[in-house]
């Protein structure tokens, strides 16, 4: 309930702000669970990848730092996050969102380069699809990378790429890993050619 309410009041929210978002190739998205990933390009990225995805749910991962706030504790909790520690992530890092996914009722917003400051792939939402067995999908985000420049009303667009289906037969080591990263990363390159074939991502938050 509180998701569904806090979903609401977000998207009035950037439809005041912002008003100019477009989601391309919902149809690609499965009934069931799934593990979507993309670029993490600005810390809003994932409201819009959630609320391009509805009426899923979704849950995410958040630094364990967060949740020693009391208020923000409570909101991250009702938002179905759940806390990792960064430097030491540690089996609940893949056990929890795996159990998650598992019981069907949440997707899970995963970025597999880990920070806004890093373009290199890592492995965790590979591993943690075929533990759960549901597909990972790639999506990609592009607009604008500050919350100010959002005022500009400068189009804002998701777009998601086909499934991806980890063979069961696959072994995730460092060949296997590879072979996934190498297909979201091919399907992130797609998406950004279909939606500016002139596309560049800056990280200008990282200057």
């Amino acid at each position: 309930m509180f998701y569904s309410v806090i979903r609401i009041i977000v998207r009035f929210l950037l439809a005041l702000i912002n008003g100019n978002s477009h989601y391309l190739h919902r149809d690609r998205l499965p009934e069931g669970s799934y593990v979507l990933v993309g670029p993490h390009r600005t810390w809003f990225d994932p409201i819009y990848y959630a609320l391009a995805g509805s009426p899923k749910q979704f849950s995410f991962m958040a630094k364990k730092e967060l949740f020693k706030n009391p208020v923000i504790r409570f909101i991250l909790n009702h938002a179905h996050a759940f806390p990792v520690d960064r430097e030491n992530p540690g089996p609940s890092a893949i056990k929890t969102p795996v159990r998650i996914l598992k019981n069907g009722e949440l997707s899970l917003i995963i970025f597999p380069s880990g920070t806004r400051h890093s373009q290199e792939l890592k492995g965790g939402a590979a591993v943690i699809a075929k533990l759960a067995g549901v597909p990972i999908i790639p999506t990609v985000y592009q607009g604008p990378l500050t919350f100010k420049s959002l005022f500009s009303r400068k189009p804002v667009t998701v777009a998601f790429g086909d499934p991806i289906v980890i063979d069961r037969k696959l072994k995730l080591d460092d060949e296997g890993q590879k072979i996934i990263e190498q297909q979201m990363q091919s399907a992130f390159d797609s998406l950004d050619k279909e939606i500016n074939p002139n596309f560049h991502y800056t990280d200008i938050t990282g200057k």
